[in-house]
């Protein structure tokens, strides 16, 4: 594993050789969780440039399936969703049990895997279901208490990104990713 993620644990690493679906939360984890309203009382959302070209790379290069689980409902997620090709996006799910067992039925994917990227306790009846799990630097003490990887970054500040470069490098497509970059 490259030096960039030596702090990670053999466990984690096993957990993400196996991850075929990633499923991202919203608030929190692609965007900084702040809540922001424009002048119309409309919610506006901060998304990384980072953390959505780490997705592409994930999808193009690892050939990773992405999902959204988020309890929140926005356009703009679905806007989002649509410029990062994530197909599978659920909206104001309070229970995030349900969403996952209809992405599950819909992708014919297993639940061992898949991998989530969460931060707060809402999050947790899907971690606690999925093969891979991982909070973000800035998450709830007890969902960082449950979890194979936390991120170095905060959401909405590149933890996407950098749990996508942990997932190609644990699956050796990382550096083939890179070269096209290098070339």
């Amino acid at each position: 594993m490259a030096d960039r993620f030596s702090t990670a644990s053999a466990a984690a690493i096993a957990k993400a050789k196996q991850v075929r679906l990633m499923i991202f939360d919203v608030d929190g984890v692609l965007t900084d969780g702040g809540l922001y309203y424009g002048p119309d009382g409309e919610p506006v959302k901060r998304f990384n440039a980072l953390d959505g070209h780490g997705i592409k790379m994930l999808q193009q290069f690892g050939g990773i399936a992405t999902a959204i689980i988020t309890a929140r409902q926005s356009p703009i997620v679905l806007r989002r969703a649509k410029d990062l090709g994530i197909a599978h996006v659920f909206q104001g799910v309070h229970d995030k049990r349900i969403a996952f067992a209809q992405l599950l039925e819909q992708t014919g994917i297993p639940a061992s895997a898949c991998g989530y990227l969460g931060d707060d306790v809402i999050d947790l009846p899907v971690l606690t279901k999925v093969g891979f799990t991982a909070c973000v630097a800035n998450g709830h003490h007890d969902v960082k208490q449950r979890v194979d990887y936390i991120t170095e970054g905060f959401g909405g500040n590149g933890a996407a990104r950098e749990l996508c470069d942990f997932i190609l490098t644990a699956q050796g497509h990382y550096e083939t990713a890179l070269a096209g970059y290098l070339a």
